[in-house]
């Protein structure tokens, strides 16, 4: 399978277009590779909402809040 056939089948199976297919990237898998769930070394696979709002508001704390000042 070409990566243009590929492409269009998942288009079509997601309803999204060729070219925002192309954008994300996707790609056949090789079946002899082995994955390593617990490896991150290509990103997270699973976004914990939760925690990454619990983070943003931490970060939001720590940092300075400066009142605007009238001259």
């Amino acid at each position: 399978m070409k990566q243009a056939d590929l492409d269009r089948a998942v288009a079509r199976a997601t309803g999204e277009t060729v070219s925002t297919i192309k954008r994300l990237g996707f790609l056949l898998a090789d079946p002899d590779d082995c994955l390593d769930l617990e490896s991150e070394e290509h990103g997270p696979y699973v976004i914990d909402w939760d925690e990454l709002e619990a983070q943003r508001h931490e970060a939001g704390k720590r940092r300075p809040r400066y009142e605007p000042a009238v001259a």
